[in-house]
């Protein structure tokens, strides 16, 4: 299984999650946990995802769904779970 961590974070308006979920089943990934707040009007969700059965590499999926973030107004972030381990071990 290849699991990557996505987060999303910004202003929030309609249709976040559907954007960033639709582009994810598109392109074959699952979303194995997702967790989404809102406090006050800022948006936060983070997934763990599994990128096995994605046809497009880890780093297109990354820069495409950063892209997805700046047309509407959020920040997307991946990180492969390996790394993200790493980062917060420390």
């Amino acid at each position: 299984m290849k699991k990557t961590i996505i987060t999303v974070v910004g202003k929030d308006t309609v249709g976040i999650i559907a954007k960033v979920c639709t582009y994810l089943a598109n392109n074959r990934v699952n979303i194995l946990d997702i967790s989404q707040t809102i406090v006050q009007e800022y948006f936060n969700m983070m997934m763990i995802a599994d990128l096995s059965a994605a046809e497009k590499p880890f780093d297109t999926i990354a820069d495409e769904l950063a892209q997805i973030g700046e047309e509407i107004g959020v920040i997307v972030k991946c990180q492969r779970e390996e790394i993200f381990d790493s980062m917060h071990r420390i």
